[in-house]
């Protein structure tokens, strides 16, 4: 167990618990998730002081700065900050990833899930989207439900964390959204399929009502088929993954967020399933670019054994018309990730957060 510091505090006992219980993930009821309404309530910004005391003999985090979007068009309510983000699964990270510039120590659990807590609790999001989720149960659905969101996680059927030694558990999405500000009114997990088979990927699809405004909205996570070679596979299951959406939101009545890890560029046939769907979706970091219609140049940038790899793989959708983007979170530059790339010391995955404001469009009539 890590040490909080010099010595031991209030939330010791809170991220020490959070490594010692991994036995829940070897059991058919890990799906169901922990009684944590009795357990005291942490406040974000002891947590982050918390961390920032393990991180202590580690550089400082990143600078990076939200990019005003925003038009004409006031909003009465807050906006509803989202937060994309592949964490990198623990196993992944120290037993299959190879990434060859990044020194061991860097990938240390105690450490690195401290560095991610860091990036969420900086960044605030009302709905956090998850990716290669693999310490779900002993460390962000307790540390997370006690900052007052409700979480839900869906592992792959067959996840490539059980294949390495010492695992905690299958990796898979993971959505939470803060119980103050939504209420859930309804929940899908969804196994994604292609040219009918099911495969090992999946979603979750979840229908949210703002308890300001009334206003409902679905937000989705997704992660779908890796690897060069995979392309048809993968527009399968967008395609799989556009009409399960199509029929929740009720044939695009309802305003969509999807939020997830395609692992396919821009140039691809799911992306353009996306772009062109009849969902009316957009991009939401298109909106970065001078024209507004081109993505960043990355998402994720790593050195594995078998090279640099350099991609634009993960995305915010929305939709269009019924929701504005108000600001975009930029993207780390080049020199701020440095020559060894990520993950590093400084930031604990290979993929960037996104993180995007939203508001709803005023106007009903350009709901559909």
């Amino acid at each position: 167990v890590c040490s909080m510091g010099n010595g031991p505090s209030r939330l010791y006992s809170v991220l020490a618990k959070t490594l010692n219980s991994s036995a829940a993930s070897q059991h058919p009821e890990y799906l169901v998730p922990p009684d944590s309404e009795h357990l005291e309530p942490i406040d974000p910004k002891e947590l982050l002081e918390e961390c920032r005391a393990v991180l202590h003999t580690r550089p400082p985090r990143f600078q990076r700065d939200f990019v005003d979007l925003r038009t004409d068009c006031p909003s009465s309510h807050p906006p509803i900050r989202v937060m994309q983000w592949n964490i990198l699964a623990q196993a992944l990270g120290e037993g299959k990833d190879n990434f060859v510039q990044c020194p061991v120590e860097a990938l240390k659990w105690e450490e690195r899930k401290c560095l991610i807590l860091e990036e969420i609790l900086a960044y605030q999001p009302d709905i956090l989207c998850l990716q290669e989720v693999d310490h779900y149960f002993d460390t962000f659905q307790p540390l997370l439900s006690r900052l007052g969101y409700q979480g839900t996680f869906f592992p792959k059927p067959w996840s490539p964390c059980l294949d390495v030694e010492h695992n905690n558990g299958p990796d898979g999405c993971a959505l939470f959204f803060l119980q103050n500000r939504f209420k859930l009114v309804n929940s899908a997990n969804i196994r994604l399929t292609a040219m009918t088979l099911k495969t090992n990927q999946v979603a979750i699809a979840q229908t949210l009502e703002c308890k300001e405004s009334g206003r409902q909205f679905c937000i989705a996570v997704t992660h779908l088929k890796a690897r060069t070679g995979w392309e048809r596979f993968r527009s399968a299951q967008g395609c799989d993954l556009l009409q399960n959406l199509q029929n929740i939101t009720q044939g695009a009545k309802i305003p969509l967020i999807v939020c997830g890890d395609f692992n396919a560029e821009p140039t691809e046939e799911v992306y353009k399933h996306f772009a062109s769907s009849s969902l009316n979706l957009n991009s939401a970091y298109k909106l970065l670019s001078a024209d507004g219609q081109s993505e960043p140049p990355y998402t994720t940038w790593k050195i594995r054994t078998s090279g640099e790899c350099r991609h634009t793989l993960d995305y915010i959708w929305y939709s269009k018309r019924a929701l504005s983007v108000r600001s975009a979170l930029d993207l780390l530059t080049e020199e701020q990730i440095g020559p060894n790339r990520l993950p590093s010391f400084n930031y604990p995955s290979d993929h960037l957060s996104l993180v995007c404001d939203f508001s709803f469009n005023e106007d009903p009539e350009v709901l559909l």
